[in-house]
């Protein structure tokens, strides 16, 4: 049985990086292939490549909401994970996922109507939104304090590549004739959900869920194999301590109606946490990541005027380079934290959409200032994954209490997912209408990430999910959670600091306060 850095491994090759590659292939696959004449000849509804004035308008309006109906599908499917997560657990919502994801497939692959091919890609983001929120629960609740980020950063990486393998398959396959153009690009992604079916039940279970779920047994189990350590071990007995620990706290808590919850009578802040999932998440579809990746081929060929061939080698090209620059949180998080990722991404995207509107707003101004316009689409696709390719499926977990994980998550990914459906669903629309000022709204939002981050984020790199629990709980106010977590020694037995030290650290900030 594999044990410690093997079974990381297993999980990322075999569920973690087929679910994400699944996200990212479905989520950008479509667009490309949407101006194919194959593609427009079985479904003239969506035409808006051989058609001019209202038509064209009306069938951009259509299309926009054909391809964004995986994102409603998808939010759906990560709001249903509110129920499912904590009453299968992670390996058997992973797994009915994949099995959503493959109907899905299968019903927009075999369409010859725009009926059951919008009805594919509904149910197809049910299971992409389940996946979506899942995933990285499991994914942080078996990783160490120390490598957490990194694991589950890996995601953005595996999502973005999603985004690369549909790009050049759509080009590579543009060049046959027929049906064969993307019917085929469509087929292919069955082979991501397919290994997940084969492989989630080979692995562990999530040892804070069965702990959630008291089954300690097995939590230690489970545990010992992820850390790589006998289950007798000290460092196993004392991390399931503190899990145990931080469970009971919650158990004992006052339980919060809706309305009071909304009304600050809190005392975990449950309203100021699951508020900082659903901003970093808004930010991760409002920002322009999404803008850039679904229609990016779209932005080169009508947007900046540039030849059909030419724009599906740099759309596919730029989002090669994205995948490159994944790598950098993959390396950075766990060294210089999620705050700082945050506030340099969000800087860097400002950036970019401000040169963006301006370069485009002069129009056919010539080909000097479509050079810099895709030179700062580059520039974008390196800053976007830098904070929010992955950092913020991070954040969420780390921030929310272990009975709330899943839930918080669920919502705050569907969040996510209803972004980036009003993204999908305007853009083409946005695009012929109002064209470069489009680009300034996303500027806006970016310009508000660090400032934002800087003031209410509190660090969460090597801290245990445990001892977070605590800052939360013990701060005098909202105000005072970032200086009381940057004060928080790292590491998995953070979640052990006594009570007389955690009663210091908050009397310390009561004076000061």
């Amino acid at each position: 049985m594999l044990r410690g850095k093997s079974l990381r491994l297993a999980q990322v090759l075999l569920t973690v990086a087929p679910a994400f590659i699944t996200y990212g292939y479905n989520q950008s696959g479509v667009a490309p292939l949407a101006s194919l004449q194959s593609w427009v000849s079985t479904f003239p509804e969506i035409d808006t490549t051989n058609t001019e004035g209202a038509i064209k308008e009306r069938n951009s309006t259509r299309k926009g909401a054909v391809i964004a109906s995986l994102q409603l599908g998808a939010l759906v499917g990560a709001l249903s994970c509110t129920y499912f997560g904590d009453r299968y657990g992670r390996r058997k919502t992973i797994f009915m996922a994949s099995v959503i994801t493959i109907i899905g497939e299968l019903l927009q692959t075999s369409a010859y109507g725009i009926i059951q091919f919008t009805l594919g890609r509904v149910i197809l983001g049910i299971g992409i939104g389940q996946l979506s929120a899942t995933v990285p629960v499991w994914q942080a609740e078996c990783s160490s304090a120390k490598n957490r980020g990194q694991h589950v950063v890996i995601d953005g990486v595996c999502m973005v590549l999603g985004f690369v393998i549909t790009n050049w398959v759509d080009y590579g396959f543009s060049k046959t004739t027929g049906e064969t153009q993307w019917r085929v690009p469509l087929a292919l992604s069955f082979i991501f959900p397919l290994i997940i079916v084969g492989s989630v039940f080979l692995l562990p279970e999530s040892p804070r869920w069965l702990a959630f779920v008291s089954r300690k047994e097995e939590a230690m189990q489970s545990l010992a194999a992820y850390r790589g350590l006998p289950v007798d071990d000290e460092a196993v007995q004392s991390e399931i301590a503190g899990i145990e620990s931080s469970l009971e706290l919650a158990a004992q808590s006052k339980s919060l109606t809706l309305r009071e919850l909304f009304l600050g009578n809190d005392e975990e802040r449950l309203l100021y946490r699951f508020g900082l999932c659903l901003l970093i998440q808004f930010f991760q579809q409002m920002c322009g990541g999404n803008l850039i990746s679904t229609y990016i081929s779209t932005i080169f060929e009508e947007n900046l005027k540039l030849d059909a061939e030419l724009a599906r080698i740099l759309g596919a090209s730029a989002l090669t380079w994205k995948f490159v620059c994944n790598f950098i949180p993959f390396f950075a998080i766990d060294r210089l934290g999620r705050r700082k990722l945050f506030i340099f991404s969000g800087a860097g995207m400002c950036l970019c959409m401000t040169v963006l509107a301006i370069t485009t707003s002069f129009g056919n101004a010539g080909t000097s200032l479509s050079i810099v316009s895709v030179v700062f689409i580059w520039l974008f696709n390196m800053f976007y994954p830098i904070g929010f390719s992955g950092a913020n499926f991070v954040y969420c977990t780390e921030v929310a209490p272990m009975r709330l994980r899943v839930a918080m998550a669920a919502a705050s990914t569907a969040n996510k997912w209803l972004w980036n459906f009003v993204v999908v669903m305007i853009t083409p629309v946005a695009l012929d209408t109002i064209g470069w000022r489009y680009y300034i709204l996303y500027a806006v939002i970016s310009a508000c990430i660090p400032v934002i981050v800087y003031l209410f984020y509190p660090e969460t790199m090597g801290r245990s999910l445990e001892a977070l629990d605590n800052i939360f709980r013990d701060a005098p106010s909202t105000w005072h959670v970032v200086s009381m977590a940057r004060k928080l020694p790292q590491g998995d037995m953070a979640d052990l600091i006594t009570q007389g030290e955690r009663e210091k650290g908050i009397a310390d900030h009561k004076e000061h306060a």
